[in-house]
């Protein structure tokens, strides 16, 4: 099967070698080969690639390539064309060795050296920590250390990280210096994969690209924004992690804050990569923090506890592997924010997330401001629904605009009408991964859908004062709501004080029967 064209105006990218740290981990075998292999079938990597993981264990070129084959065939997102994949295992090594042991990059560069002459890599090169955030750091200064983050003779040199970045501002800030110490912040990629989906990709085309929208996109015509991102699985086997992490740091921080930046961002002087990333940073910065008393009223948390989802039982978080049985560990978070700009001052955004929820489900809501009953007095319209734009993002790609009619007859009756777009309109496009646009934007240089160094602080900013206010209260009532339900009482209680309701659930509901409202 011949690689295709690249499609739209996105190019091949140029020769470069990619080196994986943690190859051996299950983002490297569930994401980031398969999405190298789609590039490729999409006809968007060069023929000059070589790909090296990097982990603890011995073992050779040969052996690395077999391991890579396998999972190919268990976790690739589409069929595998077998000589496409063999060009990819052709470029594909191995080097062993502790990440923290100097004496491994020394071996790392002669590798590269040896893969630059044989593939014609020139001499640039993609640096992926998929390890533990705890490596973050060490590595950089030890392939600085090296030289190996050097640029010279018209040659790049990227890193890639993976989150969280920090456990709170503090550590954010401090991880920023060591990395900034050794590489230069146009060289860094803090990956967030959320932002690899088509819907968020479309929101700066549906925002800036219809003059529909942007008129209206403000606090005249907007009641409140609400942002959701439900899962139904529990921790699985990332309970260590978990219990170091939680909800607020593991999603809102990082995807959610990311997500409520491109709605509220103002339009940048260009598509450029720090023109859009200078937008979305002086929404985080225009996000009032929360005092102690204000975390009291404006955030909720929650922790599941046994429950069913559909016919199954499932146990509760604390009876999760690797979690303590007393865990104070968060895995459900409301929170109202403000953005205080000329735009958003006194709207609203509500944003929620948790684990062991009803269905797997994440949008963007923004509801529009309810118009006067005056001419349908007569119509006994006591109340009319408000238009809502949805942006459905997983599972389901798509956007929704919910509008009112008169349904047909002589009455005059109104009804929601739903105008529906989804992105299996646009065919079969295939298969991804979500890594497959941000790998591709990392080879070539653009760095749009990468968090920025003070795009990291600002998050935090919001973040830590949540956190340190929870830290010093724990809770008292964990767990507080089954699985397969919509999450604590509280949470419901926090919108309900504002007289709205959480779209795209029923308050306290369990998961079966459950549709939108």
């Amino acid at each position: 099967m011949p690689e295709a064209s690249a499609p739209g105006s996105l190019r091949p990218a140029g020769p470069c070698a990619i080196v994986i740290f943690g190859a051996a981990g299950d983002l490297t075998k569930r994401k980031l080969l398969p999405a190298l292999y789609n590039l490729k079938v999409n006809g968007l990597l060069p023929r000059e690639l070589a790909i090296a993981g990097v982990t603890r264990k011995e073992k050779s070129h040969e052996q690395f390539r077999a391991e890579q084959s396998q999972d190919m065939r268990d976790f690739a997102t589409q069929a595998v064309d077998e000589a496409l994949w063999s060009e990819l295992r052709q470029g594909l090594y191995y080097q062993a060795g502790e990440f923290t042991d100097p004496a491994t990059y020394p071996k790392l560069a002669a590798l590269l050296e040896e893969v630059a002459r044989t593939h014609r890599t020139g001499g640039n090169v993609l640096f992926y920590l998929a390890v533990p955030p705890s490596f973050f750091a060490e590595i950089a200064e030890r392939l600085g250390a090296a030289g190996l983050l050097r640029e010279a003779e018209g040659a790049w040199r990227r890193v890639i990280i993976e989150k969280p970045f920090g456990r709170d501002l503090e550590s954010a800030r401090e991880l920023n210096a060591r990395i900034g110490g050794v590489v230069k912040e146009s060289q860094v990629y803090r990956i967030d994969h959320y932002l690899g989906k088509e819907t968020v990709q479309n929101l700066l085309v549906f925002r800036f690209a219809n003059g529909l929208f942007e008129p209206i996109w403000n606090r005249r015509y907007i009641d409140h924004v609400q942002i959701k991102v439900a899962e139904t699985v529990g921790v699985e086997d990332r309970g260590n992690y978990y219990e170091t992490a939680g909800v607020l740091r593991d999603m809102i921080q990082t995807h959610m804050f990311q997500l409520l930046a491109l709605v509220a961002m103002e339009p940048p002087i260009s598509f450029e990569a720090d023109a859009v990333r200078d937008e979305k940073v002086k929404v985080l910065r225009a996000i009032r923090p929360m005092t102690p008393g204000e975390v009291l009223q404006q955030a909720v948390r929650g922790q599941y506890g046994e429950g069913r989802l559909g016919d199954q039982p499932v146990p509760g978080y604390r009876s999760e592997p690797k979690v303590s049985p007393i865990s104070a560990t968060e895995t459900y978070a409301a929170v109202k924010l403000f953005v205080e700009n000329w735009r958003w001052a006194g709207i609203p955004f509500y944003l929620r997330s948790g684990k062991r929820l009803a269905t797997r489900d994440t949008e963007i809501m923004i509801q529009f401001r309810q118009p006067p009953l005056m001419l349908f007095e007569e119509a006994a319209a006591r109340q009319i629904d408000p238009n809502r734009l949805v942006l459905h993002i997983q599972p389901d790609e798509g956007i929704e605009i919910q509008i009112k009619a008169k349904r047909p007859g002589p009455a005059v009756a109104l009804t929601t009408v739903k105008l529906d777009f989804s992105y299996k309109d646009f065919g079969d496009t295939g298969a991804a991964t979500g890594y497959e646009r941000l790998l591709h934007d990392i080879m070539v240089g653009d760095g749009t859908l990468f968090h920025r160094a003070d795009m990291v602080e600002a998050a935090w900013t919001v973040a830590t004062p949540i956190l340190d206010s929870w830290q010093s209260l724990p809770p008292r009532d964990f767990p507080n709501y089954p699985a397969g339900s919509w999450g604590p009482a509280a949470a419901d209680e926090l919108i309900q004080r504002d007289g709205r309701t959480w779209w795209g659930s029923s308050p306290s509901e369990a998961a079966p029967g459950l549709t939108r409202s």
